[in-house]
């Protein structure tokens, strides 16, 4: 039985969360200094002066190095715990995967401040390794879930047949499994690399001088005349992060399909 209530609200409530998306295309051609109404006319100087910034492609080539190396890390450790939690029975299992999963629950306010104290007190200096270290720790319960599903999907016969042929369970892990997972992997890859990508508390608590993407975009409000070019960053990152997330459930749902799955939801 439909609810019209029930309708209504589902409307009101994605209009609520994409309306201010909407708003970036807008202000990012708007030939005003001014984010308000009513707009003044069409214009790309913004987008002209966001690639004029020299400090922005800094921040951005910062960004994509940590991007890459922690969606690597998280979807490599994502990997072996996705595996282990389907194929093999160990003491713990259920605490150690929730440990694992915990990030998902946790603020990023206490996970940052947590990581800031036991950094300083090892003596390790705050730079980009530091944030690439608290992106894994953020991106992995993502690639767990991601390729845990891959991995649940995978049809147990094709395994013991390789054994049953002489394969060793390293050659079967390599030339069988991953080969199946590996729309999987691609997924974990593309999400994790997002997830870094648009992440900014970690950034912010343990990048030090180094500037990344994120952080630069925040400290740049602070100046209002390069809020509209902002605002077209704003409108790339979108898109991008629309493309990556298209990819992503692309690889997924083609991953469940190979591995003669059925599709339970995702991410689109």
């Amino acid at each position: 039985m439909k609810s019209p209530g029930l309708k209504a609200y589902a409307i009101a409530y994605l209009i609520f969360l994409y309306a201010p998306i909407a708003l970036l295309p807008i202000f990012a051609f708007n030939d005003s200094k001014v984010i308000a109404f009513p707009l003044s006319g069409f214009t790309t100087d913004w987008f002209s002066l966001m690639w004029a910034d020299d400090q922005l492609f800094k921040a951005f080539g910062n960004s994509l190095k940590i991007a890459v190396c922690a969606s690597i890390l998280a979807t490599t450790l994502g990997i072996f715990a996705a595996r282990a939690t389907t194929r093999y029975k160990f003491p713990a299992k259920a605490g150690i995967m929730g440990l694992i999963m915990l990030p998902l629950v946790l603020p990023e306010m206490i996970v940052s401040m947590a990581l800031l104290v036991i950094l300083i007190s090892v003596g390790v200096p705050l730079s980009i390794f530091t944030i690439i270290l608290g992106h894994v720790l953020i991106c992995t319960p993502f690639a767990v879930a991601i390729l845990t599903s891959a991995f649940q999907s995978l049809d147990r016969s094709l395994e013991e047949a390789a054994y049953d042929l002489g394969e060793t369970p390293l050659s079967t892990f390599r030339l069988i499994i991953l080969p199946l997972v590996m729309p999987g992997i691609i997924s974990s890859l593309l999400i994790s690399f997002t997830i870094s990508l648009d992440e900014f508390i970690i950034a912010y608590f343990l990048g030090g001088n180094e500037t990344v993407l994120s952080v630069y975009i925040f400290g740049q409000f602070r100046f209002p005349q390069k809020v509209p070019a902002i605002m077209a960053l704003g409108f790339i990152l979108v898109c991008l992060s629309i493309f990556l997330l298209t990819i992503a459930e692309y690889f997924r749902r083609r991953g469940i399909a190979k591995a003669g799955g059925k599709d339970t939801g995702g991410f689109l």
